[in-house]
């Protein structure tokens, strides 16, 4: 209908764990400043993962061992990255339609100009 706004965004989406996942023909082929950095953040999110699991097994009244029955070490990692142009109608766009995410844990960085 011309009432729907529209989504508008440019998306990068990069499995980064479990290694064996991550696609064969992108990820080698990745600049290499860009693949030591994904490398580093993601090694650095799963340890802030693991951090937060183990606050809301607190939260829950589940012991940390619990939890990790349901985030392991082979949990699957998605480097997300959402880019939202300008647009030349922005009254009929939205940069992305309101959504639920289907993971465990969402870590969002949000990074304005």
């Amino acid at each position: 209908s011309e009432e729907q706004k529209l989504d508008w965004a440019d998306l990068f989406i990069l499995t980064t764990n479990p290694v064996g996942l991550r696609r064969d023909h992108v990820f080698p082929k990745l600049p290499l400043p860009l693949r030591d950095t994904v490398e580093t953040y993601s090694a650095e999110l799963k340890s802030i993962a693991k951090i937060l699991f183990a606050k809301m097994a607190i939260a829950l009244n589940v012991t940390p061992e619990e939890m990790e029955k349901f985030f392991d070490d082979d949990l699957v990692q998605r480097l997300r990255m959402n880019y939202y142009p300008p647009c030349p109608q922005p009254d009929q766009v939205i940069g992305l339609t309101p959504h639920s995410d289907t993971t465990g844990l969402t870590i969002l960085l949000q990074v304005n100009e």
